[in-house]
């Protein structure tokens, strides 16, 4: 096959700044070694464009830039990335790029949102209630809860709570990086993810799912996220039933949304089956995160999945009226 020029966007202003630049580094480098032509972007935490040597571009150079691609590869994590937003650039600069629309994102990125397609198509998710700043001296603690930001990433500002004395401090943690908070139910259950990657054709390809082993914490937060503590099973030891239940509501989920590409889909896997927890339209992608991860247990590799990726998203485009 014909190699590609590919722009690849890593950085962002969110607080996984870090995460996105590991993630696009990590893809640039496996796009090259997949033979196309890497073009590398950068944005910085202050909202600066730069390109492949560092150098300050703006925006309007990294338009330029974008639309002398054939295909980009947003690789930033949380708002200003995920939520949609390079989804619609790239729409304006008219390249095609790979994940989701600007609709299927921002709403993917809003928990509370995210839920009510669940709970509407029959996915059952945890029982939670919106709060937002006004409405926040009168939430009441009755039993343990999570308590997380509505779209600001996956793990920031998220905390447990077991007692009540501790429920105002994780408003507030929330409430630090997003408007709107969600405070759910603990829900027992397994961590179980999936992967959806959808195709121009239709298809869905779902590979096997990865349990995560949550710590003692109790939650899989931001530090065991990424201090190396994480520990996965791939493939996740569930049933044929619970794996058939678990993939069926991944991509009902994936498809009620609007997803494109690869996303990756949350569960816990609890005695009456699969609970919804988030959706991640751009998860986190080196060659040891979790999606890159599950491919690989079938055989394709970092390169040959990130090469499926942008050949998809390019046919995608030529496919659409």
């Amino acid at each position: 096959m014909n190699p590609l020029r590919v722009a690849v966007i890593g950085g962002g202003t969110s607080c996984e700044h870090d995460v996105s630049l590991a993630s696009a580094a990590a893809a640039g480098n496996a796009l090259t070694a997949a033979g196309h032509d890497v073009v590398r972007l950068t944005i910085d935490r202050d909202g600066m464009w730069r390109d492949g040597a560092a150098l300050p571009i703006g925006l309007a150079g990294a338009i330029d830039v974008l639309r002398d691609c054939q295909v980009a590869v947003p690789m930033l994590h949380g708002p200003g990335g995920e939520d949609g937003t390079l989804a619609a650039l790239c729409d304006l600069a008219d390249v095609p790029y790979v994940g989701s629309s600007l609709g299927a994102s921002a709403v993917a990125m809003d928990k509370w949102a995210t839920k009510l397609v669940a709970e509407a198509i029959g996915v059952p998710t945890a029982p939670g209630r919106l709060v937002t700043r006004s409405t926040a001296d009168t939430e009441t603690f009755t039993h343990p809860v999570v308590v997380k930001p509505v779209a600001a990433g996956s793990s920031h500002g998220v905390s447990m709570v077991r007692a009540a004395s501790d429920l105002a401090a994780a408003l507030d943690a929330a409430f630090a990086v997003d408007d709107r908070v969600l405070v759910e139910d603990v829900v027992v259950g397994r961590e179980i993810d999936l992967a959806v990657f959808g195709r121009a054709d239709g298809t869905r390809t779902v590979p096997p799912a990865l349990e995560i082993v949550v710590p003692a914490s109790g939650i899989f937060d931001l530090d065991s996220k990424y201090d190396g503590s994480a520990q996965f099973r791939i493939p996740a030891p569930v049933s044929d039933a619970d794996r058939a239940a678990l993939e069926s509501a991944a991509v009902a989920v994936y498809d009620a949304l609007g997803c494109a590409g690869v996303a990756r889909v949350d569960f816990f896997l609890t005695d009456r089956g699969p609970v919804l927890n988030e959706v991640n339209t751009i998860p986190g992608f080196t060659e040891h995160s979790q999606v890159p991860r599950m491919f690989a247990a079938v055989g394709t590799s970092y390169p040959e999945l990130l090469d499926a990726m942008v050949r998809e998203a390019v046919a995608d485009r030529v496919t659409v009226p």
